[in-house]
């Protein structure tokens, strides 16, 4: 009579052991297997549950703090000073972040010269983990470059990393204020993997749709295309906010001027 429960426990130990492993949960020594499948069912709910969706309640209330210019010859140029400007929507975008983050497990944020380097910082204290900066070349000291890349409004050079920042199996996350044709993300994807990291998402602000993957004749660059010539098409992008609710139109000065340079 007693050998049913006796199965039933080895079996809950064995789960246990198995979701232990996945979650990278330790089994603490005297307690119990259903505290520690507990603990276990937590995470693993964690993990299946993402909080904060794109276009959701929240992003719509963001995009009206995130005004577009005629910018480098571009009609709608998105301007996070917007919200840098308001604290209490900067902090909201921070946190939103943290959040999922910390739910998806991160190593280290990798923040992309140069807006990448207001956005990543907090939202790495806030998940208490390192930052590290990519930057343009001749920046730093130690580090080896991405190859030059493409993006919307012209050429630019590699990225770089210090050497010793990222080790082998980091679970990195990029950050930057905005995704189009991919091509700055690329570039940073491409320097994680030189180290021997994996990136767990690149994770935007804003991220423009239109360029994911457009009609072949409609002479606009198509980011899954890149990322499918690169082999990176497996690493996920997401963006809290579309251009579908970028809808505020800055307010110009009459003697606005379009004087967006290369750099």
């Amino acid at each position: 009579m007693k050998t049913a429960p006796i199965i039933i426990s080895s079996l809950q130990l064995i789960l246990c052991l198995l979701l232990s492993l996945h979650y990278k949960i330790p089994i603490v020594a005297g307690q119990s297997s259903s505290q520690d499948c507990s603990a276990l069912d937590s995470q693993r709910e964690k993990t299946t549950t993402m909080p904060y969706e794109q276009d959701g309640a929240e992003a719509k209330e963001i995009a009206k703090y995130l005004p577009y210019f005629p910018f480098k010859g571009i009609d709608r140029f998105y301007d996070i000073g917007g919200f840098l400007e308001k604290p209490e929507v900067f902090q909201q975008i921070v946190d939103i972040f943290a959040a999922r983050y910390d739910t998806i497990g991160i190593d280290a944020v990798a923040g992309l010269d140069a807006r990448g380097f207001i956005l990543g910082p907090p939202i790495a204290l806030a998940l208490k983990k390192p930052f590290i900066m990519m930057r343009k070349k001749g920046k730093m000291p130690n580090s080896i470059s991405s190859e030059d890349y493409n993006v919307e409004y012209g050429k630019r050079s590699g990225l770089t990393v210090q050497r010793d920042k990222i080790n082998k199996g980091d679970r990195v996350l990029i950050i930057d204020d905005l995704v189009a044709t991919g091509g700055t993300l690329s570039s940073a994807i491409s320097l994680v993997h030189m180290c021997g990291g994996t990136v767990v998402e690149c994770a935007c602000v804003v991220e423009l749709k239109m360029f994911i993957d457009p009609p072949a004749d409609s002479g606009i660059p198509s980011r899954t295309q890149l990322f499918k010539g690169m082999d990176i098409n497996h690493v996920p992008v997401w963006g809290l906010i579309s251009e579908d609710v970028l809808t505020v139109e800055a307010k110009l000065h009459e003697d606005y001027k379009d004087d967006g340079e290369e750099h």
